[in-house]
């Protein structure tokens, strides 16, 4: 079975453009909900208008509904999901457990994707998403080919694949840069892109920008490893670049030859990569847009546009045209749809009697619309006569009442819903404090914390008998198929040492800690908003939850669930998680020792934290230091990465004591309005 080309949408022309180039689906953004606000998208009127268009031409439309929500947002949320069952969309596209849970319970039958928001990169998120009911999921940028393959047949449900477009460095909906140092949340639709910027490593520039994918020479593999989507990144971009990239891949995806030329030409970043998919993740992965990438689309936009301006055939009918002395009529089919037009009575031919050539002819002639004639019967009686301009109007008729026929909206009867109420009771006051250490040498008054954390490789039996049920294991944030059997290994053993319990970052260590029969707590990486998204985890066994540290202080206040759940309260907080480390590709490892850092244009150092050179995470400059500040929930987390033990033991005894901290530090976005 061909996988389906699906483009991205951003405003009507792009709507076009994709569709008559021939894309089997679209994805566009409606409302304030939507992984690209910034983009033109489309209203709630005009989104039926494009859904109509799209059915009419043969393309499904799957809506984005891929940011995060508030819970005071939760009422508007689900205004939009009536409107977008309404409008007849195909499928929506979620990153919000909140989102999942509202279209699931009120619109079953509306196809739900997994948004590579939800960083689904190995088989135990791939399963979590299954079983929690995505209808089918994205698979994240950063696999390689045979990864995404050992995925795609660990579950059940379809795999999209990103073939085309821009690269995050960070792996989807684990990037709060943008939020952090400007205020404007990726995860919430309005990514600033600050890692465009001149980022530096080792005398290197543009550290934190990759080059812009290209993997459809790759299509026939991507097919065979069982991707059953090929999805082209750009909802911010032009026309031109869209038809480009889905004439490229309707080209490579029969075995046709495609210019990649154009296509670097209409937009890249100094080329293109596949360094993820063929496992090269190397200093080659990097790059950045010149004057040389602006200037070079200037000369391919107008045969681009070209591509587009125009209706293409690309949709089969088979016409049934009869003609009596009585009458004439023509019957239209798309082989699921049929429609009719009847004619006048025809006349008594004089010189040239209507004949099945010239029907054929005239009833051929679609052009300007988005069908052509498959196969066509005509039964004419002889000696009669028919004008062209009769035939003509007929087969426009018929046309006509058949593109109705495929516009139409079938009735969306909603489900009752009811949001679950946020839980009120009791908090302790002053919280406890747990401790998350990066290393094991680092603890210190542990009789001051309630729980520790510390990464799996940091764990030993002496540990683990040493504090006993008060250690937790730190699932490694970013776990890639490779690795995944080691991991449960390691894992395995030590639960048989004694470990009980695990805190993860990312919805595959829910599956994988379940499935070990460990208690699972949640960390800031689950990206909790809502009480919505809170119960939903609640359900999923999770023993405490730690909300998102991208909330205002405010809308934390505003939350509650009937399980543990806490903040993040101090800590140099991860910006990002990468596979491609810039430090590793422009130092190497040995050089780096663990103690790598980047900086920023104004010279600002951003230390970069190792994941057993797995992945890397980008820490911020500053740490997150709130004592004597807020506190709302059942504990307050402190997450220690670089610090010496006389520096976590100075942090401990600021928040005993309720004191400020005299050093640098930021409230983070807890005082900050949410964009």
């Amino acid at each position: 079975m061909k996988p389906e080309i699906l483009a991205p949408v951003g405003g009507e022309e792009q709507l076009l453009a994709a569709v008559r180039c021939g894309a089997d689906s679209v994805y566009l953004g409606t409302g304030a909900f939507n992984a690209r606000r910034n983009a033109a998208n489309f209203g709630f009127d005009e989104l039926s208008d494009a859904v109509r268009y799209c059915h009419t031409h043969g393309a499904k439309v799957y809506v984005t509904v891929n940011t995060l929500v508030t819970e005071d947002e939760l009422p508007a949320l689900e205004q939009t999901a009536d409107r977008i069952a309404q409008a007849g969309a195909d499928a929506v596209i979620l990153q919000d457990m909140a989102a999942l849970r509202l279209f699931a319970a009120k619109y079953p039958a509306l196809r739900r994707v997994a948004s590579t928001q939800t960083a689904a990169h190995n088989t135990d998120g791939a399963r979590f998403l299954q079983d929690v009911g995505f209808d089918s999921f994205v698979l994240a940028r950063e696999l390689t080919l045979g990864e995404m393959e050992k995925i795609c047949a660990a579950v059940d449900i379809p795999a999209e694949a990103f073939v085309h477009g821009a690269h995050c460095m960070s792996l989807s909906g684990a990037c709060t840069l943008s939020a952090m140092l400007g205020g404007r949340s990726g995860n919430r639709g309005l990514c600033a892109q600050p890692c465009r910027l001149d980022w530096k490593c080792g005398g290197c520039g543009h550290v934190l920008s990759l080059k812009d994918m290209s993997l459809i020479r790759h299509i026939g593999a991507l097919r065979d490893a069982g991707v059953s989507a090929l999805k082209i990144e750009g909802r911010m971009k032009r026309p031109e670049y869209v038809a480009a990239a889905v004439t490229a891949c309707r080209n490579a995806r029969i075995g046709k030859p495609f210019d990649e030329n154009t296509l670097a030409a209409v937009f890249s970043r100094g080329g293109f990569t596949d360094g993820y998919l063929t496992g090269r993740r190397d200093k080659n992965m990097f790059g950045y847009r010149t004057k040389e990438d602006v200037t070079g689309a200037e000369k391919v936009l107008p045969q681009l546009a070209a591509l587009y301006r125009k209706e293409t055939p690309l949709i089969p009918v088979d016409m049934n045209f009869t003609m009596t002395g009585a009458g004439a009529s023509l019957a239209v089919s798309d082989g699921k749809n049929a429609a009719s037009a009847e004619g006048p009575v025809p006349e008594s031919a004089h010189t040239h009697p209507l004949d099945g050539a010239r029907v054929r002819e005239q009833l051929s002639k679609t052009g300007g619309t988005q069908y052509y004639v498959n196969s066509l019967h005509a039964d004419v009686a002889p000696g009669l006569s028919l004008p062209a301009s009769a035939l003509n109007g007929m087969r426009r008729s018929a046309l006509e009442k058949l593109d109705a026929l495929r516009g139409q909206v079938p009735e969306s009867v909603p489900r009752p819903y009811e949001p679950v109420k946020p839980t009120r009771r009791p908090h302790p006051s002053p919280s406890p404090l747990w401790g998350r250490f990066y290393r094991a040498e680092q603890i210190v008054r542990p009789e001051a914390l309630e729980r520790l954390i510390l990464p799996l490789e940091e764990l030993n039996p002496d540990l683990l008998a040493l504090y006993g049920g008060k250690l937790a294991g730190e699932l490694p944030a970013a776990l890639f198929p490779e690795d995944e059997d080691a991991l449960e290994r390691r894992l395995t053993a030590l639960r048989d040492a004694g470990l009980r319990e695990v805190w993860v970052d990312n919805i595959y260590g829910i599956e994988l800690g379940r499935r070990l029969g460990l208690t699972v707590r949640g960390g800031f990486g689950l990206n909790v908003l809502n009480a919505q998204a809170m119960d939903f985890y609640v359900n999923q066994n999770l023993a405490s939850l730690t909300v998102s540290f991208e909330l205002p202080m405010g809308k934390v206040k505003a939350l509650d669930g009937p399980v543990p759940w806490g903040i993040a309260a101090y800590g140099r907080l991860p910006l990002m998680r990468f596979r491609a480390c810039p430090v590793r590709a422009r130092l190497g490892c040995g050089a780096c020792g663990r103690r790598g850092a980047l900086t920023d244009r104004r010279g600002v150092a951003f230390p970069v934290e190792c994941g057993a050179q797995k992945y890397a995470s980008l820490l911020n400059s500053v740490p997150l230091h709130i004592a004597g500040r807020d506190d709302p929930g059942d504990f307050r987390l402190l997450w220690f990465t670089r610090e010496t033990p006389e520096e976590c033991g100075g942090v401990i005894e600021d928040f005993l004591r309720d004191r400020p901290s005299d050093g640098p530090r930021t409230g983070g976005l807890y005082y900050r309005e949410l964009l």
